[in-house]
């Protein structure tokens, strides 16, 4: 898969910062560190923040490189630890946002294990041949739209805004589920549909995967409390969903 290329040319924008963590809003692109996958990347999402903060941050969990949104650092690597502890944990409450194809009606969960999926290169060591993990996902339909325009083997181009909440962290979860129920996100090159991929970025100039995380909440590991980081969507998503706006379709 190509993924998109790295979009950070400027500082990060930083969510939440105490003296024991930060969060900051990931840009589409960016990795969070260094992978074997792209050997030729330099800029990566830790590096960055620590010379932006001046201090060492420790990852507690990552998204994808498409993927945007709450990305959460500690500034150790026990608290990191911690933070991770509860994700593993089911602990962590994280809601996503996505633009994804064809009409999604109402609300409901998706029940479906997933095997992981190996990379050539950065799983290289480890065990194949595993055995399908649980994985579940809710889903909320926001809004439905209808863009009279033909693509594929379709009259007109169907898209919902749907709200995504994951019980568990399998690997492209939410990318593989969403495909799972037949409305592949927006701008997948790996598990999404090329034809409406094409569309999007020819109509609507959206060249990013439709993925933002917009809220994580979690136990802060030094006080104990609950605590939820939000942000908006990522400005060309933003800016994706506020012209599709304009082919909304009213509920009858």
């Amino acid at each position: 898969m190509v993924e998109q290329p790295n979009s950070s040319a400027g500082p990060l924008t930083v969510l939440y910062q105490d003296e024991d963590i930060v969060a900051i809003e990931k840009p589409p692109g960016l990795l969070v560190h260094r992978s074997p996958i792209d050997k030729h990347e330099t800029v990566f999402a830790v590096q960055t923040l620590r010379d932006q903060l001046g201090k060492h941050v420790f990852p507690a969990h990552r998204l994808d490189r498409p993927t945007s949104g709450v990305l959460l650092f500690a500034f150790d690597g026990r608290m990191a630890a911690q933070l991770g502890q509860q994700m593993m944990q089911k602990q962590v409450h994280k809601t996503y946002h996505a633009v994804v194809r064809g009409f999604v009606y109402n609300t409901g969960l998706i029940d479906y294990a997933l095997k992981y999926k190996y990379d050539k290169i950065a799983d290289k060591h480890k065990r194949p041949q595993q055995p399908a993990q649980k994985a579940t996902t809710t889903y909320e339909s926001l809004a439905r739209y209808e863009v009279p325009e033909p693509v594929g083997k379709y009259q007109s181009a169907r898209y919902s805004l749907v709200k995504l909440t994951p019980s568990t962290g399998r690997k492209h979860q939410l990318r593989r589920h969403l495909v799972h129920i037949r409305h592949p996100i927006i701008g997948d090159t790996t598990h999404g549909d090329g034809k409406q991929n094409k569309f999007a970025k020819s109509h609507f100039s959206f060249n990013n995967l439709a993925l933002n995380c917009t809220s994580m909440g979690f136990h802060h590991p030094s006080s104990g409390r609950w605590m939820t980081i939000s942000s908006e969507l990522h400005h060309e998503m933003a800016t994706f969903v506020r012209h599709l706006e304009n082919f909304r379709v009213v509920p009858s």
